[in-house]
């Protein structure tokens, strides 16, 4: 019986690619059978750099460069390659760093929207002739009113709320918490009728300012904004957390 050692190689690496045009690294895999030239054309399809221009190097699995793969008729495996090396390749022709990744740079084709408007053939036209979206006046107008309809909601119950009320506020997925009113009406950061809370405890966001703009005066993270039909004003007094007592 043959006492040898029978080493057997897996067919396929796993590497990681990147090139000087581009910031992105990539995973890919390919056969060890396959000479560096055609390894260069697989790559031509992944990197953007044409075959014929291409300088491949090789850097192992921490990064430590260990050659170039400079011989086209050798084959892929007969280099070094383990898996999650990476192979990075230079581009020689002369496209510069970036080109593929910054859109910025990208020459980009602009139309009139007088022009678009008349074209039977756009994303607009289609959405015209389904009445999608925007489109479909039906459905627009009846978000409207429900949308006018919730803000009506909202001024109504921000006019039952005072400053000094204390109040209960109870948040869809949140806990309830306890605390004292301290605004009421409209503000700068956001659209409708606003509520400023100063909390019992530590659960709100801020200290009575939002955006450099001063509502009311509390201790940090005691001051919130909340929408008027999440609070319930009426006897809630403070908790007592037996701070007193020895």
């Amino acid at each position: 019986m043959d006492g040898g050692v029978t080493v057997i190689t897996n067919p396929t690496v796993s590497v990681r690619l990147t090139s000087t045009i581009s910031s992105f690294e990539v995973n890919k895999r390919y056969n060890r059978g396959i000479t560096i030239a055609e390894f260069k054309g697989k790559l031509e399809m992944v990197v953007g750099t044409p075959a014929s221009s291409m300088e491949l190097q090789l850097f192992s699995t921490t990064d430590k460069f260990m050659q170039k793969l400079d011989d086209n008729e050798a084959l892929l495996g007969s280099y070094p390659v383990d898996d999650d090396c990476k192979i990075h390749v230079i581009d020689r022709s002369g496209a510069q760093s970036g080109e593929f990744s910054d859109l910025s740079k990208v020459e980009k084709f602009e139309i009139p929207d007088e022009v678009y408007e008349k074209r039977t053939d756009s994303v607009r036209s289609f959405m015209k002739k389904q009445r999608v979206g925007r489109f479909n006046e039906e459905e627009t107008a009846k978000k409207e009113a429900e949308l006018a309809a919730h803000e009506a909601e909202e001024e109504a119950a921000a006019s039952a709320i005072d400053v000094g009320n204390r109040c209960q506020v109870q948040v869809v997925g949140l806990p309830t918490k306890i605390g004292t009113v301290m605004y009421v009406g409209t503000v700068d950061f956001k659209p409708g009728h606003w509520v400023g809370v100063k909390y019992d405890e530590p659960l709100g966001k801020h200290d009575g300012s939002v955006k450099e703009k001063r509502y009311f005066e509390c201790e940090n993270k005691y001051g919130a904004f909340v929408r008027p039909l999440t609070v319930t004003v009426g006897d809630f007094p403070e908790e007592d957390y037996g701070l007193d007592e020895m």
